[in-house]
């Protein structure tokens, strides 16, 4: 009741805008962070911070179908083989993440918050194009600084499902397949031949794994598991998490066993 008052009382002082939103402020990202504590710190970091990633999502006749791998890395470093790289931000929408994980999680958690209260105050939810055009406003004036955040939104509202891509670049686009991260080349060369419309909700599972499972053989900084949501006009369902390394060797013991009978 506290936070319903406090949003009507807010109302009453001036209408709620589509754009009200409380961000932080973008001239704090003009250095990299590591220089925030000192300004005469004149050493870089130890290693270059480089990373890589597999993140895609496509539409299909039963909604979305978003997955990703767990590997998080740090150039040559695994820094965490479970990271969960799709996360739902309600009911009907769920988001990927590419890019520093600390700012994905961060401006996950700003746009599910944003979007919390634009129900509260309009009584339904935001369509997925609607979030997509918050999230681009909300990080649009950190162009050009040291925040990295490469994000698939893919939703389902009045219009059927959704996806769009957002990246902390300037860039905001509508489309039905993406495929975002170092692992993203091979991810596509699967995708581009499997994604058909009339795909069954099984198929379009299969080809998501299959794509994923792909790139982590080929790409060093994607690995480790692979996480699938799949989002339908009554919300969000997630796939068990599945570890991909019993699916490499397998294939590679039936491929020895191949050759010794050749």
């Amino acid at each position: 009741m506290a936070l319903q008052d406090l949003l009507k009382s807010r109302g009453d002082a001036r209408s709620a805008s589509f754009l009200d939103f409380c961000v932080p402020v973008a001239e704090r990202l003009r250095e990299n962070p590591l220089r925030f504590c000192s300004s005469t710190m004149t050493h870089r970091p130890p290693f270059a911070m480089s990373h890589g990633t597999t993140t895609l999502a496509f539409t299909f006749q039963g909604g979305v179908v978003a997955a990703a791998d767990t590997r998080s890395s740090c150039n040559g470093l695994v820094a965490s083989p479970d990271a969960e790289k799709v996360k739902p931000i309600h009911s009907h929408l769920v988001a990927t993440s590419s890019g520093t994980s600390a700012d994905c999680a961060f401006w996950k958690r700003i746009l599910a918050r944003e979007l919390h209260l634009y129900r509260l105050r309009h009584g339904r939810l935001l369509s997925t194009a609607g979030a997509a055009k918050l999230l681009w406003h909300m990080l649009l004036p950190f162009k050009g600084t040291e925040l990295c955040v490469g994000t698939i939104l893919c939703g389902w509202d009045a219009s059927g499902p959704a996806i769009f891509y957002i990246c902390s670049d300037g860039t905001r686009l509508r489309g039905t397949l993406f495929s975002v991260g170092s692992g993203s080349p091979y991810a596509y060369g699967v995708l581009d031949q499997a994604v058909e419309w009339g795909m069954t909700a099984e198929e379009a599972t299969r080809v998501a794994r299959e794509a994923v499972h792909r790139a982590t053989h080929r790409d060093a900084y994607s690995g480790n598991c692979v996480d699938i949501y799949r989002v339908t006009s009554t919300g969000w369902t997630r796939r068990e998490r599945e570890d991909l390394k019993d699916e490499y060797y397998r294939e590679n013991k039936s491929a020895q066993v191949g050759h010794d009978q050749f």
